[in-house]
């Protein structure tokens, strides 16, 4: 057993050593998902395991916070990455100077005062992971187990997507000279993405099912061919996809939030944020941790069914919303999710396809942008303000987790007004109406004629003026 980390199953608690688990990253005696669990982690014993005996010494927080801030001014890849810079928080590469890296990480942290208005808050911060290398925040779990998979051999790496974790996955593999293969699903998946994965080189293949329908066959065949799969059930991706809590405090002076917002697909991400910020407390760098709430779309939102029933049983549902990054029926991560849900005290909540719309373009109007999934956050906000469980003066962060780039046909097709159904426009109430009216910038068709062109911008000028000055941010994180 590695004297450096674990895999501890977490459905069953049992424990292995990192070179013993199997190819489809399930525990033998419960199929359920692993964890990474270090000598500093609550709850390492090597008394439970065959480990042998290691001297536990917490590191020092402040000694950390100073390293990581230090190395920003490093030129070193490994320094650069916002993720390899916290690698004490993850130390199970043997040579990290190998680890596989474009820079990922150090996305920015934007106020969002108009959005904060809308919701309901005072204060109000987005981490924008879309601005990572590939667009998405699948790059900083992505750099962590693709570099696992060139440490111990393996020459071809593989996925099941809807689009972001393909791109992330081709872009590192091509970086590491590996040989990739993506599955996505037929017809369901934004062609922004798909494109990513061809221009990397990625064997691409389509399958004419859904996500994860894709998710299962690949499970099958990792277990016939000497393939390293690197969907989120890999436990080491989780680790990569934590880091973006330390930025999150670092970016907020170590005060923490009280509420974290973030979007729930196959709720890996929910999870690996949790469990950064659990560790840290362990560690004594906060004191506390914020509530972390998963939002889904309405029609992909099986954590939200199971937090409603009384028996608490997960029951898949067969996926739809045009937020593709989160068209997800049966999420492999889902109890390590609602775990983490629960210990934080936080909440699950579900968004229809026209508050999503809604939200996208709210956030769209500060000058920020992001993909569909992103904006279930904000739209799930409003429900938790108005439930109560997000006080006004409280400060929240929402997990923008793509690029506005990865979806331009959703952007165009909403501005245009081609993008709701009659029926989903029909229930919108007067106010809903009134805000998407507002908010539409379909493009202006005129004749190349300079007297044509004032008129039309003299009217929407006045047009402007009758409305008012919008609120200016008060500054920019």
């Amino acid at each position: 057993m590695s004297a450096t980390h674990q895999l501890r199953c977490t459905d069953c608690g049992a424990r292995i050593a990192a070179d013993a688990v199997r190819s489809d990253f399930r525990c033998e005696d419960c199929k359920g998902l692993f964890e990474v669990l270090y000598p500093w982690s609550e709850g390492w014993s090597a008394e439970k395991t065959a480990a042998p005996a290691v001297e536990v010494r917490l590191p020092n927080p402040g000694g950390l916070r100073h390293l990581w801030q230090e190395r920003k001014t490093s030129t070193m890849a490994v320094d650069q990455s916002g993720v390899w810079r916290f690698r004490e928080m993850l130390p199970f590469l043997r040579d990290v100077e190998r680890a596989v890296t474009l820079r990922e990480g150090n996305t920015p942290l934007y106020e969002m005062p108009r959005a904060a208005e809308r919701a309901g808050v005072d204060w109000l911060l987005a981490k924008h992971q879309g601005m990572n290398p590939t667009g998405s925040f699948k790059d900083t779990g992505m750099t962590a187990a693709l570099s696992v998979a060139v440490e111990r051999g393996f020459e071809w790496v593989a996925c099941a997507s809807t689009g972001n974790t393909s791109a992330a996955m081709s872009a590192y593999a091509a970086r590491a000279g590996l040989r990739s293969i993506v599955f996505i699903p037929e017809g369901k998946i934004a062609w922004g993405k798909l494109s990513q994965s061809m221009d990397y080189g990625a064997l691409t293949i389509q399958l004419k099912t859904d996500f994860d329908g894709c998710l299962k066959l690949l499970t099958k065949l990792v277990q016939r061919f000497p393939i390293y799969l690197l969907n989120s059930v890999n436990p080491y991706r989780l680790e990569g996809q934590k880091t973006p809590a330390m930025e999150i405090l670092e970016q907020m002076e170590w005060q923490v939030p009280e509420h974290v917002v973030v979007p729930g697909g196959n709720l890996g991400n929910s999870s690996a944020l949790g469990k950064g910020f659990l560790e840290m407390k362990h560690l004594g760098l906060i004191s506390r941790v914020p509530r972390i709430h998963v939002i889904q779309a309405q029609g992909a939102n099986p954590l939200y069914r199971w937090f409603g029933d009384d028996n608490r049983e997960m029951q898949p549902v067969a996926a739809e919303t045009r937020a593709t990054a989160i068209r997800i029926g049966n999420p492999a991560s889902w109890k390590k999710a609602a775990r983490v849900v629960e210990e934080t005290g936080g909440w699950c909540e579900q968004v229809t396809e026209q508050e999503i719309a809604l939200a996208k373009a709210e956030i769209g109007a500060e000058g920020v942008g992001c993909e569909p999934a992103s904006a279930v956050t904000l739209a799930g906000l409003k429900k938790l303000v108005a439930q109560g469980r997000v006080a006004r003066e409280e400060r929240v962060v929402l997990l923008l987790t793509g690029h506005t780039l990865k979806d331009p046909q959703y952007t165009i097709d909403y501005h245009c007004g081609e993008l709701l159904t009659a029926a989903e426009m029909a229930g919108e109430t007067e106010c809903e109406r009134e805000q998407h009216a507002a908010l539409r910038k379909p493009p202006m068709v005129l004749e190349a004629d300079e007297s044509a062109v004032l008129k039309a911008l003299e009217e929407r000028m006045a047009t402007a003026d009758a409305e008012g000055m919008r609120t200016v941010p008060r500054s920019s994180l």
